[in-house]
């Protein structure tokens, strides 16, 4: 009945709906339950935080239109997205450079990014000037979210496509369009090129490729070939930090150009006057009340006010043109106001045969000036934040030794070429001394290699014709030959820097609460602004204070206009922005340096509230490289038939403990160095378990005790005993079975990581419990759990079992960290609150992880842990010191102190204040470099173990 029922439905879709106006988990829960009410809806599930809504549902019953209506019943916007019937190679993701974006203004190009059709999520991080964005190329082209980036008044740059790569090409004697028209269609007449961006201004050729198909070299061989060799190709130049020091450079140019005009306007307001030749001089009346001193003040100021300071003016027209207010907004209003009062006031001198003119046009030109200062060392400051990047990308080489061969292998040619040209199954030279210049395996030679920049292995790993070997590791000694099968962004190295620019990019939860106060600070400023103005002009006009007060160069509305403008400049959005991003950046680059990849903000913020920890045994508290170290035969049978038979079993799994056991069967074939098993039939495995599979007509069963019951395979007392000898010192006892009886008993020994147990001890003092769960025996793992001093164990369980048993704690109020390294682990990891994976574990496993422990090091759990609380530590140091700024600065330029101290804050000062909390805040997180782990950890060695086979 339920299939004819389903048949009748037909086969369920996916749709994705962006659903904005949801501020929190009641908003989503609301929309849940009206969709799951709607007759031919299967799931629906709604994320307040990605703004995303998931519709399992019958087409045959309701419509996408039909959905998103209801959603809009409800109250929010709903757009549909994306169709989950498209292949999964349809979303791709880009990564574009935003020059000069400011912190106030990520979140407006967020929205616009999000406003797209096709867009499925955009991050944007004013930090590093960086926008990630996965889109829908059937819906969306990168163009288009250019476009829209650049609409928002940004200048904005291609920097990567995903599952293309892109190469950026500067060609020389190239003069005409014609010319220009010539080269592009050179390069899309070459195979695998997918699309071409051309800058005529810069000569700039961007070539977006399938990197299987083609590659650089053959972009600049066509370029050169084309037009009879007048046109020569390069690497384009530009790179992220070229740009960021330009960007540095530009404001410092700026700040230099300002003070030229800004110490003269300074000296002769703040100076002069009190030197009686100079004061003289300047006190000459021109026309009427007009003096020689406010002529030049006015003369020079302005060109700090529209010609330097324009960059705050069209900040504040694309703030305002999309419906916001940012830092630019406050600085226009408060330099506007100080600036064109001093106009009227000279004007009206001018006019005036007794008016006695006063000028601020030094407040106007000195706020400019200090505030390009403050900008130069905040994006001075903010550079020295990812330079755990910069470290990484300095691994690779700069050049390789590209070889040619014969059809016989033989090499007929080498020269020396830069690295960023290898491509696909290219051949280079590693000398030693040298850096390996792309990912790839040994065609010939042999060499030992330094690996300690991925794996953490202290000693150089021998390489000799098959091995593979990663791009930016170091040759010891000998000449290997690489054939490359990993260039550019598929790279190891490359991988690595990804990661870590995604986590500097993707925001932690606690960055919500600066947003939130962003979104009204600067209305609320411009209203307390406003305020200070009123409240002190009124007073002065109704004689609510003495004259006393008012300083003798000013009357009581000139006070009241330093008070307003005062406040206008002294409040900064930008510390409470940077508060987060920027100890997340620095945080997340000295977890690299460290062998902590730590994938964003949302891993930093919930391991740092970790109070209990699931290990998994093997490969996490075991070195992960288990070996036979006993074998009873339970029948009477060769050896070397029982290990024939197991052997082509077990060489189908992946399983640690099926691979020791292929590697003991080796020995019995000492001729062979990669022998051929006999064929496995019917194979199965039973994960958790073991296997079982048909060979030479035998049923074989390998597996654990369990395995065995379930087979109804009866376990003689002496398999008993061996069992329990072998779980009591800690080994595993495999069971094999051969035609439906039990044949033998096979020990594995795996030893633990060195400092396993001081690793669980310093745990403990952290207040952090340990768990063991194990898809092991009980008898082992007891053992293991004895031996380390961990007191909670879960032995024998499934995949499913230990992600259960991870949700069974998180019910229990425990935040959760699972550590594990193994495809087994992967439902774990992501059910955990904190996943992390050994680095020497499978890829599936490291892409369920939150964090990846590229060391496999234990350790490395610890200075996780320890480094996400000095991350968070810091992050609330940075929120205290913005808000309590904020809080205090405020009211004292707003002269909440001058009537019992005098204090008054002179909108230059409020000024430089201003800028030097964003310095500060971008200090503080850069503290963080200075980082150690915890000492408890220096006395440990933890690089490895030898296993002697």
């Amino acid at each position: 009945m339920a299939s004819t029922e389903r048949s009748g439905k037909g086969m369920p879709e996916k749709v994705v709906y962006s659903v904005s106006g949801m501020t929190c988990s009641a908003c989503s829960g609301q929309v849940e339950t009206v969709l799951r009410q709607l007759p031919g809806i299967d799931d629906a599930v709604v994320d307040a935080l990605t703004n995303r809504a998931l519709v399992t549902f019958y087409p045959a019953l309701i419509t996408e239109e039909t959905i998103r209506e209801t959603i809009e019943d409800v109250g929010y916007q709903a757009t549909l997205i994306q169709h989950h019937q498209t292949n999964a190679k349809s979303s791709q993701m880009c990564r574009i450079r935003i020059n000069g974006i400011c912190t106030s203004c990520s979140s407006a190009v967020e929205s616009a990014l999000q406003a797209l059709r096709g867009v499925l999520m955009a991050q944007v991080a004013s930090a590093d000037e960086e926008a990630q964005v996965h889109y829908d190329p059937q819906m969306v082209s990168y163009k288009e979210l250019l476009e829209a980036i650049e609409d928002t008044g940004s200048v904005a740059m291609l920097i990567t496509t995903g599952y293309m790569s892109q190469f950026q090409l500067k060609v020389d004697g190239v003069s005409t369009d014609h010319s220009m028209r010539l080269i592009e269609n050179s390069l899309r007449s070459l195979p695998g090129v997918q699309d071409i961006d051309i800058d005529p201004k810069l000569n700039k050729f961007s070539v977006s490729y399938k990197p299987d198909v083609t590659g650089p070299r053959n972009f600049i061989q066509v370029i050169e070939s084309t037009g009879s060799g007048r046109y020569k190709a390069m690497i384009f130049p530009e790179t992220g930090r070229e740009v960021h020091e330009k960007e540095t450079k530009r404001y410092y140019r700026s700040f230099l150009l300002s003070l030229v005009f800004t110490i003269p306007v300074f000296l002769t307001s703040m100076v002069f006057m009190y030197v009686p030749g100079i004061k003289s001089g300047l006190d000459r009346k021109v026309l009427n009340m007009l003096s020689v001193g406010e002529i030049l003040r006015w003369a020079l100021s302005t060109p700090v006010q529209f010609v330097i300071g324009r960059r705050f003016y069209s900040g504040s027209y694309r703030a305002l043109r999309h419906g916001s207010a940012n830092m630019d907004v406050l600085i226009a209003l408060g330099t506007n106001a100080a600036y064109f009062y001093s106009v009227y006031s000279v004007l009206r001198a001018a006019a005036s045969k007794d008016f006695m003119s006063t000028d601020f046009f030094e407040t106007s030109s000195m706020l400019i000036s200090i505030i390009l200062l403050g900008k130069y060392l905040e994006i001075s400051a903010k550079g020295k934040t990812s330079t755990a990047i910069a470290k990484l990308m300095d691994l690779a080489p700069e050049t390789a030794i590209l070889l040619t061969l014969d059809s016989e292998g033989n090499v007929t040619r080498d020269e020396e070429i830069d690295s960023r040209l290898i491509q696909k199954n290219d051949v280079v030279k590693v000398l030693p001394g040298a850096k390996v210049a792309s990912d790839g395996f040994v065609i010939w030679g042999q060499s030992h290699v330094n690996e300690s920049m991925i794996t953490g292995e202290a000693r150089p790993v021998a390489k000799r014709k098959g091995d593979t070997v990663i791009g930016g590791t170091v040759n010891e000694d000998g000449v290997l030959h690489v054939e490359a099968t990993q260039v550019g962004s598929e790279s190891a190295l490359s991988q690595i820097i990804q990661l870590v620019e995604s986590a500097q990019m993707a925001k932690a939860p606690v960055q919500k609460f600066a947003d939130r106060i962003s979104k009204y600070f600067v209305p609320l400023v411009i209203t307390l602004s406003f305020s200070a103005w009123l409240v002190w002009f009124l007073a002065g006009k109704f004689h609510r204070y003495p004259k006393s007060w008012i300083p003798s160069s000013m009357d009581s509305f000139e006070l009241a206009l330093q008070f307003g403008i005062s406040v206008m400049v002294i409040a900064c959005p930008c510390a409470l922005g940077l508060a987060t991003p920027t100890a997340v950046m620095v945080g997340t680059g000295v977890g690299a340096s460290q062998g902590v990849l730590i994938k964003g903000g949302q891993a930093l913020e919930s391991a740092h509230k970790v109070n209990c920890i699931v290990f998994d045994k093997t490969g996490t508290l075991t070195i992960g490289k288990p070996v036979v170290v006993n074998t009873r035969l339970l029948k009477n049978m060769v050896l070397q038939e029982f290990y024939e038979l197991v052997a082509a079993t077990e060489v189908n799994s992946e399983h640690p403990l099926a691979k020791a056991i292929v590697e003991s069967a080796k020995k019995f074939r000492d001729d062979e160095e990669n022998p051929t098993w006999p064929e496995a039939k019917n194979f199965v495995s039973i994960t958790g378990h073991g296997v079982k599979a048909i060979v030479r007509d035998k049923e074989i069963i390998v597996g654990n005790k369990s395995l065995m019951l379930d087979q109804n395979i009866t376990i003689p007392s002496e398999a008993e005993d061996m069992l329990a000898e072998t779980e009591s010192m800690a080994q595993t006892g495999i069971l094999i079975s051969i035609d439906g009886e039990l044949a033998g008993v096979v020990a594995i020994s795996d030893p633990l990581k060195p400092g396993a147990s001081e690793v669980i001890s310093i745990l403990k003092s952290m207040k952090v419990k340990s768990i063991i769960v194990t898809g092991d025996n009980w008898g082992t793992a007891n053992s293991i759990a004895k031996m380390v001093g961990i007191e909670n164990v879960i032995a024998e369980a499934k995949p499913e079992q230990k992600a259960e048993k991870v949700k069974d704690l998180q019910a229990s109020g425990n935040i959760v960290a699972m550590v594990g390294d193994g495809i087994n682990d992967s439902p774990a990891l992501v059910a955990a609150d904190v996943g992390m994976a050994i680095g020497a574990g499978t890829d599936i496993a490291i892409e369920a992880a939150d964090i990846v422990l590229m060391r496999s090091n234990l350790e490395d759990v610890i200075t996780a842990i320890d480094l996400s609380r000095k991350t968070f530590s810091r992050i609330r140091l940075n929120y205290i010191w913005a808000l309590a700024y904020n809080l205090l600065g405020i009211p004292i330029a707003a002269g909440a102190l001058f009537p019992s101290t005098g204090l008054r804050l002179p909108p230059w000062i409020a000024g430089a204040a201003m800028a030097a909390s964003s310095v500060s805040v971008v200090c503080c997180s850069l503290l963080l470099k200075n980082y150690r782990r915890p000492k408890e950890l220096d006395g440990l060695d933890m690089q490895g173990v030898e296993v002697v086979k």
